[in-house]
């Protein structure tokens, strides 16, 4: 069983991709509300910095900033995973997924890329809003309700 090791850098900028186990579902966005309260609540005890968030129907995009001191960003994903999870019906399971108490909702692993200037920032930032466009779901970034374009624009960051 390999080991995988994340990198610990404290209050840093991060960019993710966390998808589904059973990819070409939409899951994600008719449960949508389950997923805010399980973002909501683990926002609430463990706090970070949404810069981006957008949710398609089998997987999500995220940019954090952690806390000054913090680097514990797997726990954080974990947490909203487990909540989640406990609120929709189980996936197909392996016996190492019940070995493992999993309900094979998620891809065990998830994709992260540390921020290091403006421009992977900016570039993270844009990727998040025009996912919905590149996956074929709207035409126009505004247009997909889950996405913290809408944010954006009201902050005007976002033209």
């Amino acid at each position: 069983m390999s080991h995988y090791i994340r990198p610990k850098v404290p209050g840093a900028t991060v960019f993710f991709t966390v998808n589904l186990a059973a990819r070409g579902g939409d899951l994600l966005v008719q449960r949508i509300d389950a997923l805010r309260e399980a973002v909501f609540k683990t926002h609430a005890e463990r706090r970070f910095y949404i810069d981006a968030w957008v949710v398609m129907p089998d997987h999500m995009h995220a940019v954090w900033t952690l806390p000054r001191g913090d680097s514990d960003y797997a726990r954080r994903w974990q947490i909203i995973k487990a909540r989640f999870s406990r609120s929709v019906p189980k996936g197909v399971q392996r016996s190492s997924h019940v070995a493992r108490r999993e309900r094979a909702v998620w891809q065990r692993r998830f994709w992260e890329h540390h921020i290091r200037d403006a421009e992977s920032y900016k570039a993270a930032i844009t990727y998040c809003h025009m996912n919905p466009v590149k996956h074929g779901c709207v035409q126009r970034a505004e247009e997909w309700p889950y996405s913290s374009v809408h944010r954006d624009i009201a902050c005007g960051r976002w033209v």
